[in-house]
């Protein structure tokens, strides 16, 4: 759970003072520090490029101009642009970082936070004149506390299996239960994690034809009575809602030290299952058990905790896309694309820090947007 700690507008543009400015000194007429701010603003409130954002600040310019230094005025479209371009990705992430670990106290009950690592297509990122497919980001994200903690950039999904080692570098994997789709259920990726002192729950399919099957059987096995010396831990959750009554069950088990797949997967020391049984309003059941393998054995909840929280990743691409139009933004530009989809995500953290549950992002959005005391709100905490 995240604890609000109030923080001073006036101190926002302190956050990006360690920033290199990649720019050429005679091409400076707009702070650095000006720009980020102004560009962080307007993207909260649903702008979506830098013409977008150059028109927000024209009709606030009298707000900005009570907390950001603006010497020569406000920066123009082009020169929003140009800055957003040459900023370098990693370290433009790690001073919104600053910003955040200022603004929220992460509050770790189960010692370890869930951290969900996923890849997102930018559908209109493509230019066929270039040659350039569709830019695909792969993000990790506090799903306990709706958190952005980093991205990396990569040109095809297939790739996302390179960048899944990058993403962990960002974050600290002893303090973390990491969360990937089958994906990145290989063997440098768990090993990465496990040494670094990370856990991991990670889901099996059919890409790993062997270990899938391996772990059908072996928790067939054990459902069925055999092994019964190894520990087991189980969970179970009943959700009514939209038309259907899902009933799910969850089990953690250890596995025995002459698993056949073991020496293949060092540091494999559980595996696991979760099961839902929906019916549905017309009368019609189905059901699906997906597997997972996990490096700790972790309690019946805690993995239930896990593997639900992982969707959250799932609901934050979908954000992007309704609320923020994400898909529908023709940015090929890499970089500017990779630096505007990180402020959305952020933009994302910050304002479900005020959401209740009787209201939207979109419409917390929207208040930002008319309303400049709310909107410092958003951006403060206070």
């Amino acid at each position: 759970m995240a604890a609000a700690k109030s923080i001073d507008v006036s101190t926002l543009s302190t956050y990006f003072e360690s920033l290199s400015d990649p720019r050429h000194t005679r091409n400076r007429k707009h702070l650095l520090v000006d720009v980020v701010v102004v560009a962080m603003c307007a993207i909260l409130v649903g702008m979506d490029g830098p013409t977008a954002i150059h028109r927000w600040a024209k009709g606030h310019s009298t707000w900005l101009a009570t907390f950001l230094r603006l010497p020569n005025g406000l920066p123009s479209r082009d020169c929003i642009r140009r800055l957003l371009i040459v900023l370098k990705p990693e370290a433009f992430q790690k001073c919104f970082q600053a910003w955040i670990s200022q603004a929220v106290d992460v509050d770790v009950t189960h010692g370890r936070r869930l951290v969900a690592i996923d890849g997102k297509c930018c559908r209109s990122s493509h230019d066929s004149s270039k040659g350039l497919g569709a830019l695909h980001l792969v993000s990790a994200w506090a799903s306990e506390n709706g958190i952005a903690l980093g991205q990396v950039a990569t040109e095809d999904k297939s790739n996302e299996i390179t960048a899944i080692p990058h993403v962990l570098d960002l974050i600290d994997l002893a303090k973390s239960i990491v969360t990937i789709d089958a994906i990145g259920c290989q063997k440098a990726i768990v090993e990465q994690i496990d040494e670094a002192g990370g856990a991991y729950v990670i889901a099996v399919k059919d890409n790993q034809p062997t270990l899938h099957e391996a772990i059908r059987e072996f928790i067939g096995q054990r459902l069925d009575g055999e092994y019964d010396d190894l520990r087991y831990r189980a969970y179970e959750t009943t959700d009514e809602g939209h038309g259907r009554l899902d009933e799910r069950s969850y089990g953690v088990m250890k596995i025995p030290k002459n698993f056949s797949l073991r020496a293949d997967w060092p540091s494999l020391k559980a595996v696991g299952y979760a099961t839902r049984f929906t019916v549905h309003n017309d009368g019609t059941e189905t059901s699906d058990t997906r597997f997972y393998i996990l490096n700790r054995q972790l309690t019946g909840q805690r993995f239930a905790e896990a593997v639900r929280g992982h969707w959250s990743i799932e609901a934050m691409h979908w954000v992007l896309d309704a609320n923020f139009r994400e898909d529908e933004h023709p940015t090929a530009e890499r970089t500017l694309a990779n630096n505007l989809s990180w402020m959305r995500r952020f933009a994302i953290t910050l304002l479900k820090r005020k959401q209740t549950k009787n209201e939207s992002l979109r419409g917390l959005m929207q208040m930002a947007s008319w309303d400049t005391d709310f909107l410092e709100q958003v951006l403060t905490g206070t």
